[in-house]
């Protein structure tokens, strides 16, 4: 493992401190670049720079590898270019070799070895600090044990079936640096017991704002209950996910694009959040994963970015065809005259997910989505989430030399959590009797972006709102979580959380067979330009009718219902760098 960390046994790790998983005035710390470890460790106030170190490895893209993940679900197409595509996660023909593998790998387990270090020098100085320093420390500890849980969380539901190197002290010769494969029930409970930990160890919140950012107590149990309902042990991850939802102060943000953007970060509903920042360190290679911003707004955008990820088409039409609340007043949309009003086209979910070609009632960079966004290329939807729609009229606004966005990526929210546990309630789709209480947390979520709302009108929390009129039992609302609101709710979020939906619900070859067999065609678009000129956007709007004869080229998932190989796909591979470097694997 040695070539995985690239750092020597008696030196300290390179304190990053340029970037940020965390409120800024927390990383203002000095850096003690390649200090040795026996003159470093002495002060509470290395610790902390320690633990930036931890969340700095923590905000690194790859240990998320949101786009590339996103491709491996059924939740996108992977970018220009229709029909043909050599992109192997889309495709699932990616193997030991390929690089987000790698790269996710590498960087998880360089995490884990900040976090080491940062535990055993807490343990070895908390005899030689006072009552207040103790206290000090104790939360340092519990932050990194948290983080390194949370990684080792990443790697067992991530690669090679949860048996990955469990790696628990900082190494002190060559030799501690290769470890060998640690039984997946082994990695399980050593993750386990560190958000435990953290989760007994925590504070619910954080009084400063200077540590605007950090791990909370909230986050630990929110993670333990994504573990064990990933075991599918649906009654402890309901004793998680209820404490979540009633002991944490948590609530849905009011607006869901307040979950999307820079708007709003760090909401009420953000339960584990990644920081970052606009704020640019010129001594270092703008694309170093040192700097203190993002490039998603790049991978997304069709303005100004390279769009290098679509939504799939069955999700663009799922998107499309959900009917908004018209009792409620946020649905009804008052035209330029000030008098004339009309009804809201796609539901508020829908217009800050993605932009639509015809979604005049949402502006996209400061216009019309037709106005700025090409919808060409049988290019017919592309997501809002992560990038800068809202503040610029083009992502270059932000910076027009390279990739930086300051965009937050929330890992999870609450509506996250009211999902899982609604799953949890009707125990997978088996247990009738959680329907009632289950149906009551959809409904929260989608009654927030004013959609109509599950069940008989007149019933319910919300009996004057209007509902869909449908009588649902655990197997046909287990349905609609699984293949409506889990994906139009979290599309594109989190740590791989529909590759993992899919997986855990034995779905995945048999959604990607599914989808294969979906046809769609285009329509043209006319809209007016910003110069008061008509345009049209060819094919820009998607249609999926039975009645018109479909477009080929817009056939998607034909070739991942092919390739996809459970024992080979399902789980990320053993990176060939880790096969290589290490003699004990």
């Amino acid at each position: 493992m040695k070539k995985i960390f690239n750092y020597k046994f008696t030196m300290l790790l390179i304190i990053i401190l340029s970037m940020s998983a965390c409120n800024e005035d927390f990383l203002e710390e000095a850096n003690p670049n390649e200090i040795s470890t026996d003159s470093y460790w002495k002060t509470l106030g290395d610790l902390e720079s320690g633990l930036v170190a931890v969340y700095n490895a923590f905000k690194d893209g790859n240990t998320f590898a949101i786009v590339d993940e996103t491709k491996r679900s059924d939740l996108a197409w992977p970018g220009y270019g229709r029909p043909t595509t050599s992109d192997v996660y889309y495709l699932q023909t990616f193997n030991d070799a390929s690089g987000t593998a790698n790269g996710k790998w590498k960087q998880l387990y360089k995490g884990i070895f900040r976090a080491n270090q940062v535990i055993v020098a807490t343990d070895n100085l908390m005899p030689t600090f006072n009552a207040t320093q103790k206290a000090e420390a104790g939360f340092v500890k519990a932050q990194a044990r948290f983080l390194r849980g949370l990684f080792y969380f990443y790697l067992y539901n991530g690669f090679n079936e949860g048996n990955v190197p469990l790696v628990t002290e900082v190494p002190e010769n060559e030799a501690d640096f290769y470890q060998p494969i640690s039984p997946a029930a082994d990695v399980k409970a050593f993750y386990l017991a560190d958000l435990e930990y953290a989760e007994s160890n925590l504070p619910i919140e954080w009084k400063e704002n200077r540590d605007l950012g950090r791990i909370t107590a909230g986050a630990a149990t929110a993670v333990l209950g994504k573990s064990y309902l990933y075991e599918a042990d649906y009654a402890t991850a309901a004793t998680y996910f209820t404490k979540v939802a009633t002991q944490y102060n948590y609530s849905l943000a009011p607006n869901i694009g307040s979950n999307f953007t820079t708007m709003d970060e760090f909401n009420q509903e953000s339960i584990l959040e990644v920081s970052y920042s606009l704020a640019y360190k010129p001594e270092i290679n703008p694309y170093s994963s040192q700097q203190t911003s993002s490039t998603m707004n790049f991978m997304m955008s069709p303005v100004g970015g390279w769009r290098v990820i679509y939504p799939a088409n069955w999700l663009v039409m799922e998107y499309k065809n959900e009917i908004p609340d018209t009792t409620d007043p946020r649905n009804t949309i008052t035209e330029e005259d000030g008098v004339t009003t009309r009804p809201r086209k796609y539901s508020l979910r829908t217009s800050y997910s993605i932009a639509l070609a015809d979604d005049r009632d949402l502006p996209y960079y400061g216009a019309e989505a037709a106005q700025k966004a090409p919808f060409n290329n049988l290019e017919t939807a592309y997501w809002r989430k992560y990038t800068n729609w809202d503040i610029a009229e083009d992502e270059k606004d932000i910076s027009s030399s390279f990739p930086r966005s300051g965009v937050n990526i929330r890992l999870i929210r609450l509506a996250d959590v009211y999902l899982m546990l609604a799953e949890c309630l009707i125990e997978g789709g088996i247990n009738d009797g959680g329907v009632e209480q289950a149906t009551r947390l959809v409904n929260l979520v989608r009654r927030r972006s004013a959609v109509q709302l599950l069940g008989a009108d007149g019933t319910g929390d919300f009996p004057l709102n209007d509902h869909n009129n449908i009588t649902y039992d655990a197997n046909s609302l287990m349905a609609h979580i699984m293949h409506v609101e889990r994906p139009l709710e979290l599309s594109a979020e989190g740590n791989a959380i529909r590759a993992l939906d899919l997986r855990r619900w034995g779905k995945t070859k048999e959604r990607f067979t599914e989808l294969s067999l979906r046809r769609y065609s285009v329509e043209d678009y006319k809209f007016t330009n910003l110069d008061g000129t008509s345009g049209t956007r060819w094919g820009g709007l998607l249609v999926e009718d039975p009645l018109i004869t479909p477009n080929v080229n817009l056939n998607e998932f034909v070739q991942p219902a092919q390739n996809y190989i459970e024992s080979e796909h399902a789980y990320w591979p053993i990176p060939n760098s880790e096969t290589i470097a290490n003699p004990n694997l």
